[in-house]
């Protein structure tokens, strides 16, 4: 049987139940079986991102109950605790990542495609890809705060040097903020932001493109590629 195998029960359960709770458990799972953390956690967060709207709320609800799932977990994981936590954090980051992506193309398709995608939904859209690290470490951060005094000291620690050091996911938002922004040929993002810094809707159409694309993206990492050999 492949490596991903005892996997397959967790995520069953975000696909089927993609609650706060549902995500947690899965996530807790799959840290204290302590193989192949990094990419569980990844598959598991992208699992439940894919169930919610692609917005402030949406993430921090995912992050959240990631967050709280790993800290429960790196308690009774089979790894060493900083190494669990750290593999689980970079997986959280690394689907972030692939969601901020996501979000990139599908405002790339509406902007080629939506003529009726109004002025006041791009910069909404905007606001959210911008406030994408923020809400991922100010959550975070505040989950960690919860955590037990076993894991609290070392999970703080992951995420302020992720403040300092920067995440996967800032990068891959500041990459595509800086190419739509000239795209767009608006002279300053923060001046077309003014007043939306604290949106949290973005347009329905946006919201559903970005979960379909978030939605092949976790099919595909589902399906193991043909050639692959059983461990």
């Amino acid at each position: 049987m492949s490596e991903r195998d005892p996997q397959q029960t967790s995520d069953a359960s975000v696909t089927q139940e993609a609650t706060g709770a549902g995500v947690k458990q899965a996530t807790s799972e799959s840290v204290r079986a302590g193989v192949d953390i990094r990419a569980r956690v990844h598959d598991v967060t992208l699992l439940a991102l894919r169930g919610r709207r692609f917005d402030s709320h949406g993430i921090r609800e995912v992050v959240r109950a990631v967050t709280e799932g790993i800290a429960l977990g790196a308690e009774e994981s089979r790894r060493d605790l900083p190494q669990a936590l750290s593999e689980a954090f970079r997986g959280l980051d690394q689907a972030l990542t692939r969601s901020a992506e996501a979000g990139r193309a599908a405002l790339e398709q509406l902007i080629a495609t939506g003529r009726d995608f109004s002025d006041a939904e791009l910069k909404q859209t905007l606001s959210t890809m911008k406030k994408l690290e923020d809400d991922f470490l100010s959550t975070a951060a505040h989950a960690a705060e919860a955590a037990s005094e076993k894991v609290k000291p070392e999970l703080q620690r992951i995420v302020e040097d992720a403040r300092h050091t920067g995440t996967d996911t800032g990068k891959m938002v500041a990459t595509a903020l800086t190419e739509l922004t000239q795209r767009l040929s608006v002279a300053s993002l923060d001046i077309a932001l003014a007043g939306l810094e604290a949106a949290n809707e973005v347009g329905t159409r946006f919201a559903k493109l970005t979960s379909g694309i978030l939605g092949g993206i976790a099919d595909a990492l589902a399906e193991p590629p043909p050639d692959k050999k059983p461990q």
